[in-house]
């Protein structure tokens, strides 16, 4: 039965798994992000009121 012969399966297996674990994440972490969010200060904000329309 060739579906039991792990030569060429074993082979495409772990050289996939190479790629997924070495190649791909370092690709993946140099992403730029382009909409990071600022931080704001916490002192200025002030806490307003919001009226609901509809009472």
């Amino acid at each position: 039965m060739p579906q039991l012969n792990p030569s060429p399966w074993l082979a495409i297996m772990i050289f996939s798994w190479m790629a997924f674990l070495i190649f791909i994440p370092p690709k993946v972490m140099t992403h730029l992000y382009y909409d990071n969010p600022t931080p704001q200060n916490m002192d200025d904000s002030k806490m307003e009121i919001w009226h609901w329309p509809w009472p």
